[in-house]
């Protein structure tokens, strides 16, 4: 495996020309798992599958969007000097904060004509104390998702639902209106991601971490969703990118 891995996955999943990752600090990492600054060039950009639901801003546009979960990788060429603001929430804190389940939000992007407490224009100029005015004394979401999600890696579904003492049906509901994926959807991408973000090493043991029966299992599941088996990805042997007409 090549250390190609490593650039991918980050925070984000994204490969772009520019990234310049920000601390977040602590009064948000109970709201936030990653905030970046990015910035394309005209080349080609990786976006990986991803479970979690991310705050876009287009800094040229002033224009805020909801990415829901991607639940298929894309490779697209980025139109040169685009940036954004990118924030990647938690499990079930998007919810609470934009007040609606997320359950017909995979695969898309919705723009948002306002966030209320959020300045746009902060926001591109200073994301950190945009965040932290927006959320400074909301009250804080439920764990009940993040430890679901916690619980899950590794675990069935009906394991995981037992674990927190309530019906596999209610487990359902809870990761749809809170991720807007089901339960063993979220952990599919959650594996994938894991292989991603893995050390170099054998690919066997590499699909044993992840939570996979074999390396079998592995080779279809990063087929699914990336287009390509593993060994193809890290030697470059993608899926050809498309132009982002976003």
């Amino acid at each position: 495996m090549t250390a190609l891995f490593r650039r991918v996955i980050g925070s984000f999943g994204t490969i772009v020309d520019r990234v310049s990752s920000l601390v977040v600090p602590p009064g948000l990492l109970r709201w936030v798992a990653g905030i970046d600054v990015a910035t394309a060039a005209g080349s080609v950009a990786v976006d990986v599958p991803d479970h979690a639901t991310t705050l876009l801003l287009r800094i040229d546009r002033r224009e805020l969007i909801v990415m829901g979960p991607r639940t298929q990788a894309s490779y697209h060429v980025g139109a040169p000097v685009h940036s954004c603001v990118r924030v990647r929430m938690r499990p079930g804190r998007a919810q609470a904060l934009l007040g609606r389940p997320l359950r017909d939000l995979a695969d898309r992007a919705v723009p948002l004509r306002e966030l209320p407490g959020l300045d746009v224009d902060q926001l591109a100029a200073d994301p950190i104390a945009a965040l932290e005015k927006a959320l400074a004394g909301r009250p804080e979401p439920s764990g009940r998702l993040e430890e679901a999600a916690r619980l899950l890696v590794g675990a069935t579904v009906a394991t995981t639902a037992a674990r927190l003492h309530i019906s596999e049906r209610r487990l359902h509901t809870l990761f749809t209106d809170g991720t807007g994926l089901s339960p063993k959807h979220f952990a599919r991408i959650d594996r994938v991601r894991t292989v991603l973000a893995a050390d170099a090493g054998r690919w066997s043991d590499i699909a044993m971490a992840a939570g996979y029966y074999d390396q079998s299992h592995m080779t279809a599941e990063f087929r699914h969703f990336m287009g390509v088996p593993p060994a193809a990805f890290t030697a470059g042997r993608r899926p050809a990118a498309t132009p982002c007409t976003a």
